[in-house]
């Protein structure tokens, strides 16, 4: 059963009170006031039945718009019907008309007590309405109760006179209805779906906005079933009452209110406007060609009433969207365009964030004003800073709407092209590039296009094909020995990913350094260094002095981040990794997100090296989204195996394809790291067989250093487990060779363990040996340290010294407990038990931090941050942060907070 709302019950009540006095014989006016929509209809319906069962007789009428221009046409509804009054005619003459009809109505009172109803008496025809107030004015001492409904709404048009206005207050009792109450609404929306969710009744309550006519409407619309959300559009509900509804609402209000509802809808389309408070209300005036005094009473009025709620802004907005919607249905997309280009200048004027008006102009289509592409392209500038790239993207497209100069829009397409390469599956970054590079352009814009499309060419694979446009644009430059250098270096860093552009690029460069090195410029020398290092031709402390001794030079704006990266991936190979860290930092704060560039990924891919050389184990593994085998992933198969998840990096490996994988330097990297899940799943042949494809490719492009991979020790201690022990030592003493000429630690100490595992006996205990004291002494060197202790263990255990086996074996398996390296851990305490020792209680807590790791916690629990904790001890933030890392994992805590505490607790 429907559940009369409190409003309408206290109506009903009324009428039923003044039924009563009316058969005593004395009559009354009751002036039923409400917004449209609230029930005025249902109350006099309600009152009609009533009337019958008390013995009142019943005349009726409903006033319409169409019976206006026709005198008397409401009493002729009143009376026309009753066979007493069948003869009724209606003359010319108002005033006799008038006394005619009061008779025969008093006639009609003597007989029995009377109801009259007139419904929308706002509507009556002219004389109709005077009739019935000069009736009004009488019937105090008649048995007649006169009922009159009257639409009582703030609208934009001022109001006529109200039909009481001009009657004594003793003569009338008003009622005026009010919108229904939340908890009112939720009720008859259970009534007629007993079972739907709290969620779905809310909605319907704020769609409806407290009108039972909404209310009833929409309801009619839905079914919970069809509907499981109240949907945001009424195109869901087509053809739909409760559009239909808002519709007639709309219409009762009148055009101007209409209008100024519409204009309110299309502001909220953005809900976000960006808008002063004092700067609404005129901007919704001007939209509607509305009086600004009478919009601020009617959102104050609809505010009250309910059909607007005030939002988080302290502005009204519409409580749902789905009667915003509604309201806009009848809004062409030109007005709502002008509409959105009226709010954005009106923001414009009052200085709000460039991004908030750029959210207007999306709207609004092209506006040819002279500020809006430079508007629109801060906006992406400030969303690109908030990392919303995708954003951004929206905003420069809809600059290239706007009329634009050639170099304007080049520069514009540079910057979207650089965007859109980032996005995934993105097809319109090279034709954005190309269209880029073929406009007019400055020559300093020019080269910055051709970057970007080769960087986004060699992306998908044709090198070739950027270093041929590179060339092209090359020989277009006269006289700009800068831009040259530029596009050469950019050249040559590109052909990485293809061996033979590789090969060719850097002959050509080094030619040109030895005929004329002022063509070459700081970042191509700095190029060569690299070569030379991964080459095998120099040593770490050669090329680390040559580096920076050009990084002390003054360098090319444009050329800088060629010299910079390059230096940072140098400085990761020479174990300089705080050095090589700082470098990538001033790498990437130097580089534009909206200006596609080859040495973006270059520093990424090194800073995803200096976490590898740092054995960071503790960062969640994240499968990168490239479906072709990347140097993440490579780094990523390493990290599982290490961290005792070989199943997981096997499922990784499976899922990837390469059969169309282009033959670059990040194809080598990922077959080495398959071969390491290959060999730590058992599986010795297969891993060879990758390792050994890796060096062939790495030779083919003249990359032999261990430094870059160092497949030979790998490929070494396969052939030892199949039993090839010469072939094994053939190759770690070629990686000793070669390892001895970089001359880093951890190359060399990687190569020793190798070659003295495979040599066995005296000399290769003396080798190991040798490798565990320069690893010791060493800076950072990852894992190496406790693989050599893994490996001099054993050596020691098979020579019978089980003493000291056992010290090294501990040893090494404290190591790599705090790198987190869990399957070092497991063969150092494997190796352990098999030699009868039992393995070491693994110490947890504040006893088990390194001195470094004590420290830094010591400073970061006094209150330190991470940049003060790096300026003090001399570290880049990057390491304070790792060590961080490793202290929160071991002492078992998540926040900065708990750190005094856990650095307190004694031994666990």
């Amino acid at each position: 059963m429907t559940h009369p709302s409190p409003e309408l019950a206290a109506a009903t009540a009324l009428l039923a009170e003044e039924a009563e006095r009316t058969r005593t014989g004395s009559g009354r006016l009751v002036l039923l006031r409400g917004a449209t929509g609230t029930g005025r209809t249902t109350v006099l319906e309600a009152a009609a039945a009533q009337a019958t069962t008390l013995g009142l007789r019943t005349l009726r009428a409903r006033c319409s718009p169409a019976d206006t221009p026709i005198s008397f046409a409401t009493v002729l509804q009143l009376l026309g019907p009753v066979p007493e009054f069948a003869d009724l005619a209606v003359d010319g003459d108002e005033r006799s008309t008038a006394a005619g009809l009061w008779r025969l109505l008093r006639a009609y009172a003597d007989a029995s007590p009377l109801l009259v109803s007139v419904d929308d008496v706002h509507l009556a025809d002219a004389p109709s309405h005077r009739w019935l107030v000069e009736a009004a004015r009488h019937i105090d001492r008649l048995p007649i109760l006169l009922v009159v409904s009257e639409r009582s709404q703030y609208d934009l048009d001022p109001p006529t006179p109200g039909f009481a206005h001009t009657l004594p207050p003793a003569l009338v009792r008003t009622h005026t209805l009010a919108p229904l109450t939340p908890a009112a609404a939720a009720a008859r929306v259970r009534d007629r779906f007993p079972d739907a969710p709290r969620s779905w009744v809310d909605d319907c309550v704020h769609a409806a906005a407290g009108s039972p006519l909404l209310l009833r409407a929409l309801l009619d619309d839905l079914d919970t079933a069809r509907h499981p959300e109240v949907p945001e559009t009424t195109a869901a509900l087509y053809p739909g009452a409760y559009p239909a509804a808002v519709r007639w609402w709309l219409d009762s209000a009148g055009p101007a209110t209409t209008e100024v509802a519409r204009a309110l809808a299309v502001l909220e389309e953005d809900p976000g406007t960006g808008l002063p408070d004092n700067e609404v209300t005129p901007l919704l005036a001007e939209l509607a060609d509305a009086d600004p005094t009478r919009v601020a009473g009617w959102l104050t009025a609809m505010t009250n009433f309910g059909l607007l709620t005030l939002g988080p802004d302290g502005r009204p907005h519409y409580p749902h969207p789905l009667l915003r919607d509604a309201v806009l249905a009848g809004v062409p997309a030109t007005r709502r365009r002008t509409a959105h280009r009226a709010v954005a200048e009106a923001m414009l004027r009052q200085d709000a964030p460039a991004e908030a008006v750029a959210r207007r102009l999306l709207s609004t289509g092209p506006v040819g004003a002279p500020w809006v592409p430079p508007l629109l392209q801060d906006a992406a500038a400030v969303a690109l800073y908030e990392d919303r790239a995708e954003d951004a993207v929206g905003y420069l497209r809809r600059a290239l709407e706007e009329p634009l100069t050639d170099h304007h829009r080049q520069r514009l397409l540079t910057e979207l092209g650089s965007l859109e390469y980032a996005a995934p599956r993105s097809s319109a970054a090279i034709p954005r590039l190309a269209e880029a590079v073929r406009l007019p352009a400055t020559p300093q814009n020019r080269v910055r296009a051709a970057v970007a499309l080769g960087t986004a060419l060699t992306g998908r694979g044709r090198t070739r094909k950027a270093v041929e446009l590179l060339r092209s644009v090359d020989g277009e430059l006269t006289g700009r020995p800068d831009l040259t250098r530029t596009l050469h270096t950019a050249s040559v860093l590109l052909s990485d990913q293809d061996q033979e552009v590789r090969q060719e690029l850097y002959r050509r460069l080094s030619e040109t350094a030895d005929r004329s090195p002022e063509l070459v410029g700081t970042a191509g020398r700095a190029l060569l260094v690299r070569h030379s290092a991964s080459a095998g031709l120099t040593s770490a402390r050669e090329a680390m002095r040559e580096l920076r001794t050009l990084l002390a030079a003054p360098a090319d704006p444009l050329t800088e981040p060629f010299l910079v990266g390059t230096a940072a991936t140098v400085a990761q190979w020479a174990d300089e990794l705080d050095e090589a860290e700082r470098l990538v930092d001033r790498g990437l704060a130097g580089q534009r997100p909206d200006l596609l560039h080859p040495m973006h990924q270059a520093l990424i891919n090194c800073r995803t090296d200096i976490a590898a050389a740092r054995a960071d184990f503790t960062r969640p593994a994240v499968v990168p989204e490239s479906l072709a085998p990347t140097n993440a992933h490579a780094h990523l198969l390493v990290a599982l195996v290490e961290t005792g998840r070989t199943a997981r990096a096997e499922e990784l490996v499976a899922g990837l394809d390469l059969r169309d994988a282009a033959d670059s330097w990040e194809l080598n990297r990922f077959l080495y790291a398959r071969g390491v899940v290959r060999a730590a799943a058992g599986d010795p042949a297969a891993a060879l067989l990758d390792f050994l494809e890796c060096g062939r490719r790495q030779a083919a492009r003249e990359v032999v250093s261990p430094v870059v991979t160092p497949w030979r020790t790998a490929a070494a201690e396969c052939r030892l487990a199949l039993g090839r022990p010469l072939e094994s030592i053939a190759l770690a003493e070629e990686e000793l060779r070669l390892a001895r000429v970089w001359d880093t630690p951890r190359t060399v100490g990687r190569a020793l363990r190798v070659l003295g595992t495979a040599t066995g006996g005296r000399r290769g205990l003396e080798l190991t040996e040798e490798a565990v004291r320069l690893l010791r002494d060493a800076g950072p060197a990852g894992t190496e340290p406790a693989l050599a202790l893994l490996a001099l263990g054993r050596q020691l255990a098979a020579a019978g010294e089980a003493a000291r086996a056992r010290d090294c074996l501990r040893e090494a398996a404290g190591l790599a407990e705090r790198l987190g390296a869990v399957r070092l851990v497991e063969l150092a305490e494997g190796s352990l038990r098999e030699g009868g020792a039992r393995s070491p209680r693994r110490r947890t807590g504040a006893a088990s931090l390194t001195g470094s790791e004590r420290r830094i916690a010591e400073l970061a629990a006094e209150g330190r941050t991470n940049v003060e904790i790096a300026a003090l001890l001399h570290l880049a933030r990057r390491t304070v942060e790792t060590h961080l890392t490793h202290t929160y994992r071991k002492l078992g805590i998540r926040r900065r907070a708990d750190l005094r505490p856990a650095l307190d607790q004694g031994p666990l």
